[in-house]
């Protein structure tokens, strides 16, 4: 059966069966349909002063085209947690229709690891993402507009630094000339689009604590510049009451249910290569109330999510790892080690010893945050004994263990070896829990920590226009933000093809963007875009709805 399949045969509960199992009143939901809910703000306020559970991230290694099933592990983690005994929340981001009918497909997980209903939650689910649209480029529209009568905060429309955004690759939009058309439409001006998850206001509906907080941070995001090179914000130009308005509902997490009936909150989603990868702070927050153990993701590799997932979220949202899982499959490290696509199904267990070296890596990156790691082997069936024992000596050799995970076949039974040594760790309390660098640490410095630390570079390539852009923002009070890097998730480098674990090589940064409302600064790196493109064969070629009224095609 295919993913779409398995999802289409779930015996679903009633949403409210769902959060009375993780102590939410049914009043205190707002349903949408029968099989998914926002909880209600009024209830996550009453659970401040609840004690917190254990928090496990699960990471992976360097994404590769044959596959590494991160989501899908977070959901069998989650469930065979609650297999165990446990009273487990798994955490994860909505999807973007941008992968969906782009190339990677969708973010439910796979197989009997997955979140229903995985149709809704692959295309519109709740809106969320619409009000973020909507709200981003409603602020888009009232900059444009206040030029347009009279320009009273004297903007340089030069140095307009806001563009717009939309919830689809395309590639047409990333650079543009807009206002078009005669003295009626406004003052021509180079502008672009970007993707929604690259929103600053994904970031910031994700990093906010609550309304307050929301409607604070979009009033903090720069919008452009005066010719003295003073910023102007949205608050400015009086646009974030409204943007708080349309973000009001998108604000509240999404509960919804994974294959066995277990609790799955389902909230945001910045993409970890263009933006800060994690799932919103207040459905972690809230899922860590009512939660002995929360089981969430940081998207593509952990040079990337993790590395975020850990200076930015944890660093911001006062959060603190209990343990990491970092995600392989043999298929994957084989890639690593050099093996082409087509020759994956062939047992090959030097290529698996050559291509832990990526593994070994992000391993020895994710315990310099003082934070324990266990690996997750994804099983695929063509892996043999010889390669899963390969990859399970060398994760000893590095002072960890790894162990064989079957959820994407066997849901829950699959995976309970893992989740009963995951709970272990996380009750032991050994994490001792430190981000990369300190808030004070010059913003170059930072940028070069990330660099030479996660991805072994000797040195970071700057010209002087953007060196001395980061010390304008620290002269105006910004220097202790930390660093969104954006980078290619596909290798540590900036070059997507080498995959493994060079060492030696340069990191270019030809753009830095300040994120004065998310809180971080983005620094772009080689030629990592902020407005994908279609593959040459999209995957919407393949999507449709059949005879019977059902969607073919989502994965």
């Amino acid at each position: 059966m295919t993913d779409i399949e398995i999802a289409r045969a779930a015996q679903k509960k009633p949403i409210q069966e769902i959060g009375e199992k993780i102590g939410i009143p049914s009043d205190d939901l707002l349903p949408y349909g029968h099989d998914k809910a926002k909880v209600s703000e009024s209830f996550i306020k009453s659970l401040s002063s609840r004690e917190n559970g254990k928090l496990i991230l699960v990471t992976a290694i360097n994404p590769t085209p044959a596959g590494e099933g991160k989501t899908t592990t977070t959901v069998g983690l989650g469930d065979g947690l609650n297999a165990i005994g446990k009273k487990a929340a798994i955490c994860i981001r909505e999807a973007s229709l941008g992968p969906c009918f782009g190339m990677k497909g969708g973010a439910a997980g796979g197989g009997h690891a997955q979140v229903v209903p995985m149709e809704d939650m692959n295309l519109h689910f709740t809106g969320d993402f619409h009000a973020i649209t909507s709200a981003h480029n409603l602020l888009a529209a009232m900059l444009d507009n206040h030029i347009y009568w009279g320009n009273a905060l004297e903007i340089d429309i030069r140095r307009v630094a806001y563009r717009r955004v939309m919830d689809m690759n395309d590639r047409a939009l990333r650079q543009i000339v807009c206002n078009l058309g005669g003295v009626a439409n406004g003052f021509p001006r180079e502008a672009g689009f970007d993707i929604t998850v690259a929103s600053e206001v994904m970031a910031i509906l994700c990093l906010a604590t609550d309304l307050a907080d929301l409607e604070k941070r979009l009033g903090d995001i720069i919008v452009a510049y005066r010719r003295d090179r003073s910023p102007v914000f949205a608050r400015d130009i009086k646009a974030d009451g409204a943007m708080a308005v349309l973000l009001q509902q998108a604000m509240q997490p999404n509960l919804v249910q994974t294959l066995e009936n277990n609790p799955a909150f389902v909230h945001g989603g910045p993409f970890a290569n263009i933006a800060h990868g994690c799932n919103s702070v207040v459905a972690t927050t809230t899922a860590l109330k009512l939660a002995d153990y929360v089981v969430t993701e940081a998207g593509f590799g952990a040079d990337l999510g993790a590395e975020k997932f850990m200076n930015i979220k944890c660093r911001k949202a006062g959060l603190a790892p209990d343990c990491v899982v970092l995600v392989a499959t043999i298929r994957a490290v084989k890639m690593n080690g050099g093996v082409a696509k087509d020759d994956l199904g062939i047992e090959n267990v030097e290529a698996v010893i050559k291509g832990c070296e990526n593994l070994g890596r992000h391993l020895a990156n994710i315990k310099s945050f003082g934070v324990p790691v266990v690996v997750g082997i994804n099983h695929f069936l063509g892996d043999t004994e010889a390669e899963v024992q390969a990859i399970k000596d060398y994760v000893a050799s590095r002072g960890s263990e790894a162990f064989l995970c079957k959820h994407w076949a066997d849901g829950s039974a699959g995976i309970t070896d893992l989740a009963t040594r995951v709970s272990e760790i996380a009750d032991a309390g050994t994490a001792n829990f430190s981000p990369l660098y300190p808030d004070d640490k010059p913003l170059f410095d930072k940028i070069e920590t990330i660099a030479k630390r996660i991805y072994r570079a000797d040195e970071v390539l700057a010209d002087a226009k953007i060196r001395k852009q980061l010390k304008d923002w620290e002269e105006q009070g910004y220097g202790h933000l930390p660093i969104c890097m954006a980078k290619t998730q596909y290798s540590f480098t900036t070059d997507p093809t080498r995959r493994g674990a060079p060492e030696g090589h340069s990191v270019p940064v030809r753009e830095v963007r300040l994120s004065a409302g998310a809180g971080f600064i983005v620094a772009i790196c080689g030629e990592i875009m902020t407005m994908p493109g279609l593959p040459r064969v999209p995957s919407a070629e393949a999507i449709r709805i059949n005879d019977a009224g059902q969607i073919e095609g989502l994965f």
